[in-house]
């Protein structure tokens, strides 16, 4: 049976945000959301679901809250950035169609976010804001860039060291201290547009592995992100390997040998940051400006502290840490 006459089809983007290690997967799993969420964490991070002990992706959360919008034809969520187990989103994307019925408005965005946090049965789950979008926007093939943070904690000598609202946002090394000035300088050898072969994953699906990296610095404050486009596992890697620079098992120059190589089974690529400390910290819209995720006001830090500081007008704050030594890897950009 198709769609009742009359009734009116609304396509929005949504922002929304997630902690990864409830999670294995962002999209759609085969699996229906358990009721109500249980969650057991295995000592990997990813997150498990008691009884079932099946994993669950983000999205069937989401898509199991828009059922509650009684849409005409089911509601399905097309995200725009993948993120690996583990790995955290202070703000993805998606786009959704709703069509309600002959003679109803559509949602305002803000009724449409709100319903959605209403119905969100899982509590590591937050949508931030909602947009109309014409007809044919689609949230992955219009972002013109993925901003991610990495957050690294020093001088971790004991797990019990690190804060418990740390744990598992950030990596924690034993180091007392890295040589930021060398990360630096190493980090700009990445600039630009190159074949990031060096750092993908062997036997990755990507169809190309030319990227364009607009920024990239190391910080020893949480104003610092690395702006890469797609595969997030590619930030991993280069961020093993400016540790190392920053550790001073490599020269800042051999980071440029390294990405001419092309060979991501070298050595020191094929090193991997661990995944929860990585941040998805917006997808921008060049049709959109920034990304229009204002939460500055609501956002919060890791363990539910408030997060001040403020990177972008349009961004959402990114992870605010009380632990010395925690330092923030700036985004690369497509």
């Amino acid at each position: 049976m198709g769609p009742a006459a009359g009734s009116v089809r609304a396509r929005y983007l949504v922002y929304f945000q997630y902690l990864g290690t409830e999670f294995k997967y962002v999209f759609r799993t085969s699996h229906s959301c358990p009721r109500p969420p249980s969650v057991s964490r295995h000592p990997s991070g990813v997150a498990a679901i008691r009884g079932s002990q099946r994993a669950i992706g983000v999205q069937n959360y989401l898509e199991e809250a828009a059922k509650r919008l009684n849409s005409v034809v089911p509601v399905k969520f097309t995200i725009s950035s993948r993120t690996d187990a583990g790995v955290h989103a202070l703000s993805n994307a998606a786009h959704l169609d709703v069509q309600r019925r002959s003679g109803q408005p559509p949602f305002s965005p803000e009724v449409l976010a709100e319903a959605l946090n209403a119905h969100l049965r899982h509590p590591a789950i937050r949508v931030l804001q909602a947009f109309r979008v014409p007809a044919d926007f689609h949230a992955r093939h219009a972002a013109t860039s993925r901003t991610y943070l990495y957050r690294l904690a020093t001088g971790c000598h004991r797990p019990d060291q690190l804060s418990v609202f740390e744990r598992n946002r950030c990596w924690a090394l034993r180091a007392g201290s890295l040589d930021v000035d060398a990360m630096q300088e190493a980090a700009q050898h990445l600039l630009g547009t190159h074949d990031f072969s060096a750092f993908q994953s062997a036997g990755s699906p990507a169809t190309s592995s030319v990227r364009t990296l607009r920024r990239a610095s190391v910080s020893p404050d949480l104003g610092s992100p690395f702006v890469l486009p797609q595969e997030n596992r590619q930030v991993r890697r280069m961020t093993a390997v400016l540790v190392a620079v920053g550790l001073g098992a490599l020269m800042p120059a051999q980071v440029k040998v390294i990405l001419e190589s092309r060979d991501p089974l070298g050595r020191h690529q094929t090193r991997v940051a661990p995944a929860h400390g990585l941040f998805l910290k917006s997808v921008q819209y060049g049709s959109l400006g920034g990304n229009p995720a204002c939460v500055e006001q609501e956002s919060q830090g890791p363990g539910g502290k408030e997060a001040p500081t403020k990177l972008d007008k349009k961004s959402p704050a990114a992870p605010k840490s009380r632990q010395p030594g925690v330092r923030g890897l700036l985004p690369l950009g497509p």
